[in-house]
């Protein structure tokens, strides 16, 4: 059997495009002759449509493309299309609709599979929409049986859940029962990117054909849809998990397999775990942009780390010429952040500006003086140096119609060491999920072929500026410290007694503890990031405002 597996980036909502890249798809391997045409998970609506799925002209909008793909597949004939939408159960009690997998054939839908295991953890909330399946079934197919699932119904393997999984029944297992020497088991997917993932999906994929003793079918969406990126990574493996057929990660691609072609063991290499998050911010820039209708971003260049790697990756995504970099010095500016500035933009081929914020911060002060008399300098007068950048930057934005992306990194955000209304301003926050540790990692992959960001940024002390000589490790613990114990807390969920547990110091991790949680306000209102950890601030971690839980 030969089938096509088709890696595309749909656009949440917009059915009518979502539809047309099918079509060519099809168009584009007819004379391949495919016996088989496999698109990603809810490929006509785009994952993740959320509400959307309530809007009853949304979901007839999506019916009448799938009738447009039966018509397509009259011209077809011998190739049948697998295709995954939202579908309406007709069932008096429940949300009313499937997560279904759709084959057309024939000028026919001959077969539905909804999805079985509803997903309600991290970013997902698929029970808000969706009924699960009532039955689990394998169509049979040209003398094969055909063992079709959606996304989740493939991860619940024992293995990946060692405090116990999420659900009672396994779907792969049933269908592997069901089809027999002759089943071809077939899981079409939208699963986020996350650093590491690649090398865990293919572990459970490759589990899953060698135990069943069945050919594997995955096709991945890729793109950036909101927070969320797909890698792809799409895959074909044979009777013994090996891989047939590895697509490329993080870009489109249609490829056809012969099934009967045997794997490979070497074909699969993980992705270094840097590159991969590099790629991945890539793509989750250009898609965020893009499907936005930005085609050009403006950075603020503080000279730090966090801004050139942030402007570096921005080049990358959008082209040199759709990004304009920006330094605001003020008094307690050094003149080597200027120049580091300077020779950033010029490594990058950057449009550079250079704005002098003293005369703004004068007037500040000068206007606050008769009610902060009697009061030392401290936070307030720091803030309104972000804070006045955060405005001209979002000039440069209305004015231009550049999209201003934020700097922060994520531990920055999770400490609070950043500005509401100042340097968190912003429509996109870039690396607001990548620990700073991770990110000197970052800047030393963009410079693996030569100096893009100047070394003196990677080299000095992190610092933002906003009082003589400050650092930093004045308000923080050493970040290859802090970053353990965010990743402890944030990520794997440990208590503190835990964290203090594992070796570390007792009063420094109490204080990060309360020091994270007090900051769950400025979150709230920080612009979205791309997600590429395990557990990154915004829709997959719903911690409540207003409360006490230091512990």
């Amino acid at each position: 059997m030969k089938v096509t597996l088709a890696q595309l980036n749909p656009k949440v909502g917009d059915i009518d495009g979502n539809l047309a890249k099918a079509r060519e798809a099809i168009d584009r391997v007819a004379d391949e002759k495919p016996d088989l045409v496999v698109f990603p998970e809810l490929f006509l609506t785009g994952y993740p449509p959320q509400d959307l799925l309530e809007r009853p002209w949304f979901i007839k909008k999506q019916e009448e493309a799938l009738q447009e793909l039966v018509e397509v597949s009259r011209r077809h004939k011998d190739t049948g299309i697998i295709m995954g939408a939202a579908l309406p159960n007709r069932k008096e009690a429940g949300r009313g609709l499937h997560n279904a997998a759709v084959l057309i054939y024939y000028g026919e839908m001959v077969f539905q599979q909804p999805k079985s295991l509803l997903p309600t953890y991290d970013v997902f909330d698929e029970a808000r929409y969706f009924d699960p399946a009532e039955k689990i079934r394998t169509c049979p197919f040209q003398g094969w049986n055909l063992g079709i699932s959606v996304c989740e119904d493939a991860w619940n393997d024992p293995s990946l859940w060692p405090a116990g999984r999420f659900y009672d029944l396994d779907p792969i297992s049933v269908l592997a029962g069901a089809g027999g020497r002759k089943n071809i088991i077939i899981n079409i997917a939208a699963s986020p990117f996350q650093a590491g993932k690649d090398t865990t999906r293919f572990g459970l994929l490759n589990g899953h054909a060698s135990r069943h003793g069945s050919p594997l079918v995955f096709v991945n969406q890729v793109g950036g849809n909101d927070e969320l990126i797909f890698d792809g990574r799409s895959m074909v493996l044979d009777r013994k998990g090996q891989p047939i057929a590895m697509l490329l990660p993080c870009q489109e691609q249609i490829e056809t397999v012969d099934l009967e072609t045997p794997g490979l063991p070497d074909l699969f290499q993980p992705e270094d775990r840097v590159a991969s998050v590099h790629q991945a911010l890539v793509l989750g820039i250009r898609d965020y942009l893009g499907k936005s209708g930005f085609k050009s971003a403006v950075v603020g260049l503080s000279g730090g780390i966090d801004s050139a790697v942030t402007c570096a990756l921005a080049v990358e995504a959008l082209g040199r010429d759709n990004v304009v970099g920006v330094t605001m010095p003020s008094v307690f500016s050094s003149e080597g952040s200027i120049n580091d500035s300077r020779e950033l933009a010029g490594n990058l081929g950057v449009d550079f500006r250079v704005i002098s914020i003293n005369g703004i911060f004068k007037s500040y002060l000068l206007a606050l003086k008769p009610h902060f008399q009697k009061r030392k300098m401290d936070v307030a007068e720091e803030n309104i140096q972000a804070r006045i950048r955060g405005n001209l930057l979002m000039a440069f934005s209305n004015k231009f119609g550049h999209m201003l992306l934020a700097t922060g990194n994520k531990s920055e955000m999770a400490m609070g060491y950043c500005t509401l209304y100042g340097d968190m301003s912003g429509g996109l926050a870039v690396i607001s999920d990548v620990p700073k540790t991770m990110v000197y990692d970052l800047a030393r992959y963009i410079n693996r072929k030569r100096e893009i960001i100047p070394q003196a940024t990677i080299d000095k002390a992190p610092s933002a500026e906003l009082r003589p000589d400050q650092k930093d490790e004045d308000s923080l613990p050493p970040y290859p410290v802090l970053d353990q114990i965010l990743n402890l807390y944030i990520e794997d969920g440990l208590s503190r007694d835990e964290i203090i547990g594992r070796g570390f110091e007792p009063e420094t991790t109490a204080w990060v503890i309360r020091t994270i949680n007090r900051n769950e306000y400025k979150r709230w209102q920080a612009p979205p990031g791309l997600k590429v950890t395990s557990k990154a601030f915004g829709v997959g971690r719903r911690m409540p405002l207003v409360a006490k839980f230091d512990f």
